[in-house]
């Protein structure tokens, strides 16, 4: 999904002229800490609420105030993914998206990020949830994928996560899958020599001991 796709409508721009106030006002009816500022169809930048809040009169208008404003925006063609990375890099509310002659378009939200994002991983999807560990010269999803399939299920996203500097054996491969009972694919993967680090599912997993679950939980909460 691209830029352009995920532009919230009902996100107001900002012109120099509104005052501190009506930009406050419009976070709170929004609920959100930022809105993008532009003048005319020229994008200026991103507003927050954090710096509003400094300005002793809410009359004052944007323009007195914008040289303090974030200059950070994307593209109408960039993907969910680049834009997520910029947001989370940054911690926006919104980024501005810009046409290939850099006039502003419309403004993204990261909420509504985190909502696509969610649905590209499969995450409302009914399944279990398997955590591989393996190393990185192991890693082939061309036969991941063929031994889980020959057990007549299908993977709905994946997740590769490379190992941290002088811990070769710790790459993660987390896998969302389209049944809730996948025990025949533990199994299968065992039995072809890959470490199975942790299951989620609905259906108790009985190749999967409660010691390894509580070892993921703890690290995942380091």
């Amino acid at each position: 999904m691209l830029a352009a796709e995920l532009i919230d409508p009902m996100l107001p721009a900002l012109k120099p002229s509104d005052s501190v106030g009506q930009a406050l006002d419009w976070m709170q009816e929004h609920r959100i800490g930022q809105l993008v500022l532009t003048d005319q169809s020229e994008y200026r930048g991103v507003v927050t609420e954090e710096l509003l809040m400094d300005v002793a009169d809410e009359e004052q208008p944007l323009s007195d105030v914008m040289r303090l404003f974030e200059q950070i925006y994307v593209f109408d063609n960039q993907h969910l993914y680049e834009i997520l990375s910029l947001v989370i890099q940054n911690r926006m509310d919104v980024v501005a998206v810009l046409n290939e002659g850099r006039e502003f378009i419309g403004t993204v939200s990261a909420n509504e990020l985190i909502r696509q994002f969610a649905q590209e991983l499969g995450v409302q999807e009914a399944g279990a949830i398997l955590i591989l560990s393996l190393n990185e010269r192991d890693y082939s999803m061309a036969e991941i994928s063929r031994l889980i399939e020959s057990n007549n299920t299908k993977i709905v996203s994946s997740y590769f996560s490379s190992a941290a500097y002088g811990q070769p054996d710790r790459s993660r491969l987390t896998l969302k899958l389209n049944r809730r009972d996948i025990t025949l694919v533990i199994s299968t993967l065992e039995r072809f020599g890959y470490q199975i680090e942790a299951a989620f599912a609905n259906t108790p997993v009985e190749s999967i001991d409660q010691e390894r679950l509580d070892s993921l939980l703890r690290y995942l909460n380091t």
